[in-house]
Order: structure tokens, then sequence, then C-alpha cells
């Protein structure tokens, strides 16, 4: 999470949407930049609002614009293959060894998922629980150009994403029930990203 002071302004990080490259590139410029613990740094917008924003508000006399990124639901899941399995390469007993993306999907589907697919979804860290954003402008990470253009008429600077944290490549392949399955399943998701201008 970066705030923005002068500017009125929160970035909220969406976990695997890219709020890495935009903290590391943007740090700088931040007034407050939380990046530890995980909890602090990917606090949901529901959490914001009712822990941080109540406080800022009153802090700065005004509330706060809130900004974040969602990725194109099976494309995020991918990410989060991508990087749970890189750590499996030395440890033969890690859960994700030798496991698949279509397994991987599996398990993120399940009624009570594994701790390594059990990671929530966008649209829970985004939205109320009655599925209304919580967030005032949400970008599409794949159209993370109009995201900088927007960081930059906020700011009134240039902006350069680095690319950092990015998971190694892995195969990714589904089959064609599975990513019907995911469809069904990921359906919040999916309206809240196709609902993004």
């Amino acid at each position: 999470m970066l705030i923005f002071w002068e500017q009125r302004l929160v970035f909220l990080a969406t976990p695997k949407a890219g709020s890495t490259a935009v903290e590391v590139s943007l740090e700088s410029l931040a007034s407050v930049s939380m990046q530890r613990p995980a909890p602090m740094k990917h606090m949901s917008a529901t959490e914001y609002h009712q822990v941080l924003a109540p406080w800022l508000a009153a802090k700065a006399g005004a509330p706060f614009t809130t900004v974040a990124l969602m990725r194109e639901p099976i494309g995020w899941l991918r990410s989060w293959y991508r990087f749970r399995t890189r750590d499996d390469i030395e440890d033969p007993d890690h859960p994700m060894a030798g496991k698949s993306f279509d397994a991987f999907a599996q398990d993120y589907m399940a009624a009570k998922p594994p701790p390594h697919a059990d990671i929530g979804s966008q649209s829970a860290h985004l939205c109320a629980a009655d599925g209304t954003p919580r967030v005032d402008r949400i970008f599409r990470y794949e159209e993370i150009g109009s995201f900088v253009h927007f960081l930059e008429d906020r700011l009134d600077c240039a902006i350069t994403l680095s690319r950092v944290n990015v998971p190694p490549a892995a195969d990714v392949e589904l089959q064609p029930e599975t990513e019907a399955a995911l469809k069904r399943a990921m359906a919040a998701d999916f309206r809240l990203y196709d609902s993004l201008a």
C-alpha cells in the first residue's frame, strides 16, 4: 500500500497484480509505504475503509481516492501458480512438487482449499461482501498504461514501472472442463473484471 498525502491518493495492493513493481517504482514519491508485513501491504479495500480511511480523512480534512489493479482472473491464478512453484525445486516434499496448473486450479476450487491454494479472490479483496467495489478506480493489469497515465496526472511526474518479483515461466495449460469450472467458480471476479472500463 502506498499513501500519497498531498495528492489524497491511496494505492491498494492487490496480490499478484503488479503491486510490487508499483511500490518499488513509486515508494520514493509516497508519504507512506506499507510493504511489510503482508497483511499491511495487501490490506483489503474493506479493511482500509474500516481501519485506515476514517483516520486519514480526519487528519487530512478530506477523503482519499483509492486506486488498485486487477488481473484477468485466470491469468491471476496462473501468476499465483508460478509464484507457488518457484520454491519447490529443491524440496521433493513441497506441496507444489510435481503439481500441474490444472491440479492447482482444482485445489483452488475445492470446498476447503489446501493451504497452497487458499488464496482468496480479487473480488473479495476489492469489493464489499455484496460485490460492490470499495475502490474508487480499479484498472486492468493488462492495460497498465492507463493506470500509469492516471498516476502521472495525479502525481505530476513521468513514471516508469520496474519489472520485479516476476515468477519463473511454467506450463500453465488447463483442461477445457477445468477452465469452464474456473469461470463458474470465479464468476464474481469475472463480473468485476468485465465491468472495468
